[in-house]
């Protein structure tokens, strides 16, 4: 298997119809490692608080 049919496979769930990488809109943005891909909904981030989900916290 060539190295780039390898890549394609590890990464297919965050291709896009162009071939290229997508995140999710919120991990787009973000600076840490932990970026999900668009096709998911994003459960839970330990680094991304709402501001709806603070104001329920106050």
């Amino acid at each position: 298997m060539s190295r780039s049919k390898k890549w394609r496979l590890e990464w297919s769930f965050f291709l896009g119809e162009n071939g290229r990488r997508q995140y999710n809109k919120l991990c787009k943005n973000c600076v840490h490692p932990c970026k999900q891909s668009f096709r998911a909904v994003v459960v839970s981030c330990p680094h991304y608080l709402s501001r709806r989900s603070q104001k329920c916290r106050n």
